[in-house]
């Protein structure tokens, strides 16, 4: 049993390792804030539960696992929530997505 639950958390490890670090690299290659503030709300929230759980399995079923338990549900309710603040506030002070290129055409649709 063992074995399985050491597996199962370094897959959760890394699984939450790769979403972080799509998140970051979301970050730097999107183009305009509502994409970074998605990236940003979402991958880290869906990465640091990932690594969370990852480490209350490694942990066993101890105080430490319920203190991890208890911080993956205030990451859960507020990474999401504060991409939406942010959203929302951008939105009302004028902030525009980015729907067109640089030279002013419409992207392609992708019907």
């Amino acid at each position: 049993m063992s074995l399985v639950l050491d597996g199962l958390s370094w897959i959760l490890l890394l699984g939450g390792s790769a979403f972080a670090l799509t998140s970051a690299l979301g970050l730097f290659r999107l183009p305009d804030f509502y994409c970074r503030t998605h990236a940003a709300g979402m991958l880290d929230t869906m990465g640091a539960g990932m690594i969370l759980l990852g480490l209350g399995l490694q942990e066993g079923f101890t105080l430490v696992s319920f203190k991890l338990l208890a911080v993956f549900a205030f990451v859960l309710i507020t990474g999401p929530t504060a991409a939406h603040a942010l959203a929302r506030a951008a939105g009302y002070h004028g902030v525009q997505p980015l729907l067109a290129d640089t030279d002013g055409e419409e992207p392609p649709s992708t019907s």
